[in-house]
Parts: structure tokens; sequence; C-alpha cells
């Protein structure tokens, strides 16, 4: 039974005592009231008749006649006259007596008024004794009257109480709601605060409650803070603040290699003569000219959603767009920002020498890069300030029209041309936890699937991202209802889709439609999506662990600066970029980030997984580091 049902209850049985004492109290004070009365009444009026009869020269047939008269009246319940020899002379009693009072009321409050005793005398001598006894009928209706009326102002005074103590409890409860919705959200790792309510105790509780949870939100931020330090010394060039090499080649082996990439858009980018620049002008302004053609190449970066980029070495710079971009243009206005910001550096010629190409997923690493390098090194001999782009042999499939891309995506979902990847998730020991499931649909009957990254752009462009991913959740809704016996079912949301009218309200409803299906359902957003929706995401997560689904951001680590925000929407899993785990057995930086990462996680409660393992040994260096679990192409399926 709940603390406030214990109240409430406590309450209503401490009115009811008291109420019903009170009721008690009155009842047993007019009983000894009416008794009292009664009393007197008989010694009143038996001394009323004797001292009539006394002054009659009372004989036998006399005192019977005014005895008779007397009784007659009805008031009495008996009369008797006794001779000095206490024989009875005259006896009048009433027939059995019928009151309008419930017989149980009578025994249970029965009036026992004493009788009235009076002698009678003849002149000097006693001639006799009158007992006197009246009927109680009328008091036992005053009694019954009175009860009554007490029940009834007892039973006001019962609702009236009950209703302030209704408002003293409701005052009481929504502080005390307040703090027990604060320890949940602890529970569910979500640290909030809350206003000190002006009940003595309960703020002492609040202020001590707001002190914890703002003592482990200083400790993230602080851990959170030093681990951010800790991924940039291990991922970023210290001059630019950059991607450095490594880390750079991992994206663009993940934009090469992933199953949700689109391809995208590289430009390798060289400054001409920093040798020369560094003997002629000195270390202090090379360094600023690099850091230059850094904010140059941050600036491009900011203008489209996703990419990296990076500072391969002393005068080589990369920058790779993701998704759908135009590469001419966004190399032109490239070249013409770090021109602008780097004016006065050089004597002549270009400012920086720069070739770009536009990539497939599915392309070979080498030979993205050979024609790349090519083509820089054609820019270079020819000191061209035109960007110059590399052509990739054999690239890319004829365009289709977004008219057509509309259609074919509507009727693949309305014939239900889709269907779910599978890719095992397991636990550090090798079990099952999860599969990953990305979508896969094709544009026709006879058609191949299509991975994620050739349709999802195009979706993304056109508004349609809501309804792959209904018909992604509905399917594995399906496979979950139809093997009891998986663990769990991982989908990808697009972060799009959560701000689509009416996205969230469908989702709840299809699953609450299967039941415990729903719960073995595991759903996950981008870093970089949850984040630039984060409000959005927020709503979508506090909604979904009403259901019991799993909520886990997937590709986490790049905006690692603003894991402060995660700690209180109740997340359950976290999956870690590829770019942080490749070759992680060699990357003493990296193990001392995700060592970080992992402690974190579990600060607040939530798995820590790997993504894009592909050897044994970055397997057993993550769970030396304290991963949870762990997917990608060097994770065997235990089923």
């Amino acid at each position: 039974m709940s603390m406030y049902r214990q109240l409430w209850l406590a309450i209503i049985i401490s009115t009811l005592l008291a109420l019903t004492g009170s009721l008690l109290a009155s009842l047993l004070s007019a009983r000894a009231y009416l008794e009292q009365q009664l009393t007197m009444k008989n010694e009143d009026n038996a001394s009323a008749l004797a001292l009539s009869l006394s002054q009659q020269q009372p004989d036998a047939v006399t005192v019977e006649l005014a005895v008779a008269a007397l009784f007659d009246s009805g008031h009495y319940e008996s009369i008797d006259v006794f001779d000095p020899m206490n024989k009875p002379l005259v006896h009048r009693a009433a027939s059995e007596q019928t009151h309008a009072v419930p017989a149980w009321f009578i025994q249970r409050l029965p009036i026992n008024a004493a009788p009235g005793q009076a002698q009678i005398s003849s002149g000097w001598t006693q001639f006799g004794t009158v007992v006197l006894k009246s009927n109680s009928s009328f008091a036992y209706e005053a009694l019954w009257k009175s009860a009554l009326e007490m029940v009834l102002a007892v039973s006001i005074a019962g609702l009236i109480g009950g209703y302030l103590g209704s408002l003293i409890l409701r005052r009481l409860k929504r502080p005390l709601q307040a703090v027990i919705d604060q320890a949940q959200a602890i529970t569910e790792r979500r640290f909030t605060t809350i206003d000190e309510p002006e009940v003595p105790e309960l703020r002492q509780l609040a202020v001590a409650m707001n002190a914890t949870v703002n003592r482990l939100k200083t400790m993230f931020a602080d851990e959170a803070a030093r681990l951010e330090a800790v991924r940039l010394e291990a991922n970023c060039d210290p001059l630019t603040g950059l991607a450095n090499r490594d880390f750079f080649m991992a994206q663009l082996r993940m934009a090469l290699e992933g199953d949700d990439s689109s391809g995208g858009t590289l430009m390798l980018i060289r400054i001409p003569d920093l040798v020369g620049i560094n003997r002629r002008l000195g270390r202090a302004a090379t360094d600023d000219l690099l850091r230059r053609v850094g904010t140059g190449l941050s600036t491009q970066l900011d203008e489209h959603a996703e990419g990296v980029a990076a500072r391969l070495n002393g005068a080589d710079f990369a920058l790779l767009l993701l998704g759908q971009v135009d590469a001419q243009t966004a190399s032109s206005a490239l070249s013409g920002t770090i021109a602008t910001g780097t004016a006065g550096f050089f004597e002549s010629g270009s400012s920086a020498y720069i070739a770009y190409t536009k990539f497939p997923r599915g392309l070979s690493l080498g030979a993205l890069m050979s024609q790349l390098d090519s083509a820089l090194a054609g820019a270079e001999a020819d000191n061209s300030t035109t960007p110059r782009e590399a052509v990739i042999a054999g690239h890319g499939d004829a365009p289709l029209s977004t008219k057509e891309w509309t259609g074919l995506i509507q009727e693949a979902i309305a014939q239900q041309w889709v269907t779910l990847g599978a890719f095992a998730v397991t636990t550090a020991s090798g079990t099952l936890l999860h599969r990953e499931c990305p979508l896969r649909i094709k544009l026709n009957a006879s058609g191949e699937w299509l991975p994620a990254g050739r349709f999802l752009p195009m979706a993304e462009r056109l508004n349609l991202t809501h309804e792959l991913d209904l018909a992604a959740v509905t399917q594995g809704l399906v496979v979950l209802s139809a093997e009891p016996s998986l663990p769990g079912l991982a989908i990808n949301l697009s972060a799009s889709s959560i701000e689509v009218p009416g996205f969230r309200e469908r989702l709840v409803s299809m699953i609450r439609k299967h039941g415990h299906a729903g719960r073995r359902l595991w759903l996950e957003l981008s870093e970089p999506g949850a984040l630039r929706h984060f409000e959005e995401f927020r709503a979508l997560c506090r909604e979904l662990k009403s259901l019991h689904c799993r909520v886990g951001i997937e590709h986490f680590g790049r905006q690692f600066s603003q894991v402060g925000l995660l700690h209180d929407i109740g997340l359950d899993y976290l999956k870690v970029d590829a770019s942080f785990v490749r070759g992680i057995e060699n990357n003493p930086g990296n193990q001392a980030f995700l060592r970080g990462v992992s402690s974190i996680g579990h600060g607040i409660g939530v798995l820590v997984l790997a993504e894009g393992v592909t050897t044994d040994e970055e397997l057993a260096a993550l769970i030396e580091l304290g991963f949870d679990g762990a997917t990608g192409p060097g994770i065997k399926n235990p089923l």
C-alpha cells in the first residue's frame, strides 16, 4: 500500500475514532441527564401524590381512586402503594410498552431511572408508602432524536474534516511526489533537480536529493571534460584542432565499407612550399598559416551535416563530406575560403592545391587514394589555382530524378518490398545480446536488396524516412513475435523521423499492439541525429521507456563534448563509433579514451558496446577496457 493511501487511511481512521468517541460521549452524557431528570420527576410526582392523599384523611378507596386517576394520564409506567407492613394496597402497571425507537437502541442504551418514593400520612400516623415510576418512552424518543442529530452533525463534521485532510494531503503529496519522481529518475539514469517544498521535512529531503544530483552532475561533467581532452589528444592534430591521420583514415574506411554509408566527397589539400614559408617567415607564422587553413576546412565542414576534416601530415590536409554534396561547388568554396584566410603568406601562385572526387560505397581505399593523389600531383605540377577532379573509373549508376525515387520508394513500402539485415551483437562472454537489423529495400519485384546507404539519403531529401522507419519496426516486431527465443532486435531510426508530426504516436501504438514482443525491441539513433534533434529524442526516450523498449545511440564518441546532455534522458546503451575501435590494441590514446567512456557509461547505468570490430585482438582489447559487448565483421553469431 502506498504511503499516500496509508496517510489517507490513518486520517480516516483517526477521524472516525474521534467522531465516534465524541458521539458516544454525547449519548452517554445525554442518557445520564435523562436518567437524572426522570429520577427527579419520579421523586417529585411521588411526593406530590403522597402530600395530596395525606391532606384528605386517606382510606383505601380514596387512595385507589387517586392512583387510578393519576395513572390513567398515561405518563407513568407503574404506581404502587404499600401499607406500613409493606403489603400492597394499590398496584397499577402499564402493559408492555411500545417505543418509536429501534429495539437495539434501547438494548444498547437503557435508561434506568430510580422510582420515586413518598410517605402517605393520616394525621400523625403513617398510612402507607407510594412508589412511582414514570414512563421512559418519552426519554428514549428524546435520546434517539438527539442521537440522530448528533450523527448528522458528526457526519457533516467528518466530511468537512475529510475535505480538509484531502487538501492537506494534496499539499503534501505534490512535493512528496516530486521527490519520488526525482528518485525514480535517478534509477532511470536521469539526474534532475526539483524546487524545494515548503514543508520543512520534505525541504530537507529535497535539499539532500538536489545536492546528490548536483554532485553527480559535477562528477559527470568533470570526467566528461577529462575524457574529451583525452579524445582530442588521441585523435586530433594539436596545432589545428582537426582530426589526425589515423582517425581520419578510420572514418574514411567507414564511409567506404559501412552498411548505412552512401559514399561521399573526398578532398585532398596541399599547402605549397611550406618549407620555404617556414624558412622565410619563421615557425610562428607558419603555425599561424596552418591554423588558418584548418579554420577554413572547419568553416566548410560546418556547412554540411556530417563529415570530418583532418591534417594528414605537415602540408597535407583532407576533407570528407558524407551524403549528397555538390563536390565541384564545395571544392571551389573551400579554395576561396583558404585563399581569403591565408592572404599575405604567399608571394604568387596558388595558396592551396586541391583535388576532389565523389566516391561510392564499396570502393577500395587504395583505388580512391591513388586517383586523388594523382589528381593532386597534377594540380601541383601545373601550379593550378582551380580544384582538380579525380574521375573514379566505373563510378556510379545512372542517376534517378527525385520524382522517380519518390515513386520507387513509395512502391517498395506499399508492396512490402522491405526486409531486415541481421548482424550479431554479443556480450563480452560471447552470448547474443541482440540482432542488429538495418533496413533493406528493393525497387522492383525482381530487383536486388539495396543497403540503407543506397536509398536513405534520397529518402531523407524526400521526407520519406519516417515511413521507412515504421516499415522497419513493423518487420522487427513480426520477427520478434515469430521468434520468442530471440533476446532482442535493434532497429535504427532516422533522426528526421522523430520530427514528423504523428510519428511517435504511430510508433508507440504499433509497439503497444505487439505486447511483450515490444519489450525485446531496441531502437537507436545516430549520435549526430540524436544531438541535432535532442528535445524530440528526449521525448521519444520517455515514451519508449514506458513500453519497456531499449533506447540507445549508435556511432557514439565523435561529439563526446556534449555527453552531458545524455545524463537525464534514460538511455539503455551506447554503441561506440568504429573509428575509435579500429586498431585499438595498438592505440594507447584511444584505449584511455574508451576506458573512460566505459567507466562513465557504467556510471549512468548504460551498456557500452563497440561497433566495427574486425579482429579477435580488437575484441580482447575492448573487453579489457570494460566494454559490455561488440558487433562488426569479426563478431561471430553464437546462434
